[in-house]
């Protein structure tokens, strides 16, 4: 008897019964041989032929055996097994109806086996394609990816433990032992001119910053009740001091980047000097990354596919190897991921230009990804762009990345600032509509105070690769998650890296088409803001870490504050509360311990309270001034659907901010503390669809925050109604959470916004040719199929579909050899999901099924003899 992992099926039982010299196949499996030809990756015709030469030998099979032998064995006279054309006596007997079903079976079997016998001669013929499904040496092939060039990659020499090396040092100069500590840089550097532009700037912003803070907070100071609570009185200053110093470095920015947009010249930019072509040398090989984990196949191909026809109209295609990377753990994205790139290669003819690898091993997550990839190809290439899952860029924005690395060989990264597109909810057009509008001079901004000390964002950056592979392997930080282990948040370490090794990092500000998609709905935003928490809190590991500049050194402290500052925010209002209530407590006492002739009296500075508040919302507010202000004198308001259209769609982008800037805070709050108390919060997927958050999600996600506004609320109204009225935007954001997240989540309200005229940005008004091609990627419909199976079903329709199956198949090369009990395992596995169906079986069942080529072939050939009723539990009719 064939076993079921030796690529067939348990024959029926037909020991009752032999099989009957039919004269013709049964019905029922000349359709489910023609539905296989159907699903089979070829010309219907060609397929129609094949189906139809498998049922000609599955007929000659039959006519080849032996008169059948009495069925039943207990009555010797009984007559012979009936065929199927004696249906009638059929329904009548229920033996002879089983026998029946039993030889439809033997048929069927016969016939698939005769059918898959003759796919593979034709695979394996001298005319198949070298981009085709192959059959070679028993197992099927396909080419996915070059020849690999295999390069180590050993993580960089880092101390893991900065403060206790610093302690260390310190207890040395203490004990007398002055011996010198080996240098990080082993010869003396020689600074270029922009390092010592960039730290003069740098001295004036610290100024800038340090100079108003110290005013404002002594005015905070004073205009604080004097009597009672002293300490309460420091905290509060101290908080507002760091808080106030930290929206001043926005502020600065911005001011920086409006100076220098408005001169339309920057003597440091990077960019200058470039060619009016698009020419690059033969040389400068450029692989572009697309790093998925369990994303929409569909969407990241038509990003792919829009890119490859992009540099195919620029003439610059064969500069550039584009590599889809998956550290997909799910099976059916897996399965949709191979499908996508197979379809991008037989369309674009680009098998030699596109290729696709998914690693067994999710390890390190992205950073880990990316190596994976130097470590194999990185030698084939100088430059690597990385992508996002949802980037696009421009064949003109890749050529001239490449043009400006070229120029300047001490360039290690190379970041463009990314402009959103495709926003269709409300809170995604709000976003978008201030990327575009303020996003341009805090660029600015950053590369005047920054120069080639600037950060790497992850994405849409071109990198060189020689120096990356050696000095820019991340360490594992010693200790558990959520401040040890695997770093989450690499560019930034990257970057800092890079510019340690002696390379420069720069942000080309004023490069255009480089784009990206920002999260569909508040919750969305959240999820992911929750992963770059832990990951940015992981940098006070390496703040102090020797070697690093001191500008990376003030990144890594900025990302941190992105999200300590909530919980500043919070615990300044928290201890504004406190003092509010406090004042109806304490009794003043204006009578001093010395002997007086006067009581001291408490004096009020109203004009300094106005101009701490002026200050502050100036800090805040002026920025987008600056933006709306230098479109006007650009002349470019009309790509916002004009200047008054421009002005309102501010209004409304800073209400909506300042209701959800509350609920921002609240939960970057409580991210913070989860992971000061251990939690880890993982890496989720990112949702990138517009279905828009339900109320049942909203309330499960923000019914906390929604009771601690009300309680906050109440509170503050019942014992002082005065401070309650100052707070109450803050209590308006936490109560009104729930409806806030749901409705700003509605694409409905997004495409209102848009017919009013409100939040357009020059991707809506004067729509580049890429993002055009990216919709109608998007809108491309699959290949037929005769199966009721969805797109969402990859899993399935690797076991199902023919096409499927046999892509699927030569993707996995890597058979590993069965031992006896791995090969029982499978074989239980397998049985126990053919009897349960797919729906049933657990997710790391179907990776199983799906990293073993033999099982998944077993349980394929299984799955399409099933009898009809669970044969339907597969998609099969």
């Amino acid at each position: 008897m064939e076993s079921f992992m030796d690529g067939g099926i348990v024959p029926p039982d037909t020991s009752r019964c032999a099989p009957a010299p039919l004269k013709r196949v049964p019905p029922s499996v000349c359709s489910r041989v023609l539905l296989y030809a159907q699903g089979m990756d070829m010309d219907p015709v060609e397929a129609v032929e094949l189906a139809l030469e498998s049922l000609k030998r599955a007929d000659a099979w039959l006519a080849a055996q032996q008169p059948p032998s009495p069925c039943p064995e207990s009555t010797p006279n009984a007559p012979a097994c009936p065929t199927p054309s004696d249906s009638p006596a059929a329904e009548d007997d229920p033996d002879a109806a089983a026998c029946i079903r039993r030889m439809e079976q033997q048929v069927l079997d016969e016939a698939m086996r005769e059918l898959h016998s003759l796919l593979k001669e034709r695979s394996s013929g001298p005319a198949a394609p070298e981009e085709s499904i192959r059959f070679v040496d028993g197992k099927y092939a396909l080419r996915s990816a070059p020849d690999m060039t295999r390069r180590a990659m050993v993580p960089e020499e880092m101390d893991l433990t900065p403060l206790r090396s610093a302690l260390k040092r310190l207890f040395r100069r203490i004990a007398g032992n002055t011996q010198a500590e080996p240098s990080d840089d082993s010869s003396p550097r020689k600074r270029d001119a922009w390092e010592r532009t960039g730290n003069a700037r740098r001295l004036l912003l610290l100024a800038l910053i340090l100079i108003p803070t110290i005013l404002a907070s002594s005015i905070m100071f004073t205009l604080l009740p004097s009597g009672g609570q002293p300490v309460l009185r420091l905290i509060i200053t101290a908080l507002f001091a760091v808080l106030f110093a930290w929206i001043s470095v926005g502020f600065w920015s911005s001011a920086a980047g409006f100076i220098l947009m408005l001169k339309r010249f920057d003597r440091h930019a990077v960019t200058n000097g470039l060619p009016d072509d698009l020419h690059i040398a033969d040389d400068a090989r450029t692989a572009l990354l697309f790093p998925v984990y369990n994303e929409d196949a569909h969407s990241v191909a038509a990003g792919v596919r829009t890119v490859l026809q992009s540099l195919r109209r620029a003439g610059i295609e064969r500069h550039f190897d584009i590599f889809i990377c998956s550290d997909s753990t799910s099976p059916d994205a897996w399965v949709r991921e191979e499908e996508a790139w197979y379809a991008i290669c037989r369309e674009e003819n680009a098998f030699h230009r596109v290729f696709y690898r998914r690693r067994r091993m999710n390890l390190k997550r992205k950073s880990g990804n990316i190596a994976d990839f130097c470590r194999r190809w990185g030698a084939r290439y100088r430059y690597m762009i990385v992508f996002d899952a949802d980037s696009l860029m421009t064949a003109s924005s890749l050529a001239r990345m490449v043009q400006v690395m070229e120029r300047h060989p001490d360039v290690g990264i190379l970041q463009t600032p990314p402009k959103t597109i495709r926003a269709r909810s409300l809170i995604a057009r709000a976003q978008q509509f201030a990327n575009h509008l303020y996003g341009p001079i805090f660029a600015a901004g950053l590369q005047y105070w920054q120069l080639g000390d600037a950060q790497y964002w992850g994405h849409n950056a071109i990198i060189r690769v020689e120096p990356f592979m050696r000095h820019c392997q991340l360490p594992t930080l010693p200790g558990r998650m959520p401040f040890g282990g695997d770093i989450m948040s690499h560019d930034f370490v990257e970057s800092a890296l890079m510019r340690r090794a002696g390379y420069g990092v720069w942000l080309a500000y004023d490069l255009q088409g480089s784009y990206e998609q920002s999260p569909p709905s508040l919750i969305d935003e959240l999820v992911r803001d929750r992963r770059w928490c832990q990951g940015n809190l992981q940098h006070t590991r390496l703040v102090f870490t020797r070697g690093f500049f001191p500008t990376h050194r003030a990144l890594f402290i900025n990302g941190i504050m992105s999200y300590v500052s909530a919980l500043l925010w919070f615990l300044f209002l928290v201890a504004s509360s406190a003092q509010a209530i406090a004042e109806l407590f304490i009794v003043p006492d204006y009578f001093p311990e010395t002997p007086s002739l006067f009581p001291n009296w408490p004096t009020y500075f109203p004009h300094w309270a106005l101009t701490l508040f002026s200050g502050t919302a100036t800090l805040l507010f002026l920025p987008k001034f600056f933006a709306v202000i230098l479109v006007a004198i650009r002349r470019e308001s009309a790509a916002f659907g004009g200047f008054a259209a421009m002005c309102g769609s501010v209004l409304v982008e800073v209400i909506i901010s300042t209701f959800l800037a509350p609920v921002r805070m609240l939960s970057h709050t409580v991210f913070v503390l989860g992971a000061l108390l251990g939690k880890s919060w993982g890496w989720n997927t990112q949702n990138r669809d517009d279905s828009g958050t339900s109320w049942s999600d909203a309330l499960r996600f923000h019914w906390k925050g929604t009771v601690l506004g009300a309680g906050w609320g109440a509170l503050m109204y019942l014992m002082n109604p005065g401070f309650f009225y100052w707070m109450s935007p803050i209590v308006a954001g936490l109560v009104l959470a729930v409806p806030l997240s749901v409705l700003t989540s509605r694409v409905s309200l997004g495409r209102l916004a848009r017919r009013l005229r409100l939040f357009l940005t020059p991707v809506d008004t004067r729509q580049p040719k890429e993002v055009r091609a990216l919709e109608q990627n998007l809108r491309k419909p699959g290949p037929f199929t005769p199966f009721p199976l969805t797109r969402e079903d990859g899993f399935v329709r690797a076991v199902v579909v023919p096409r499927v199956f046999a892509l699927h198949m030569a993707l996995t090369r890597h058979a590993r050899k069965m031992t006896p009990e791995k090969r029982a395992r499978l074989e239980n596995l397998a049985a126990r999901m053919l009897e349960d169906g797919p729906d049933q079986s657990p997710t790391a069942d179907k990776i199983t099924v799906l990293s073993e080529p033999e099982c998944l072939d077993a349980l394929h050939r299984a799955v399409w003899t099933l009898p009809p009723a669970r044969a339907g539990l597969w998609g099969i009719r």
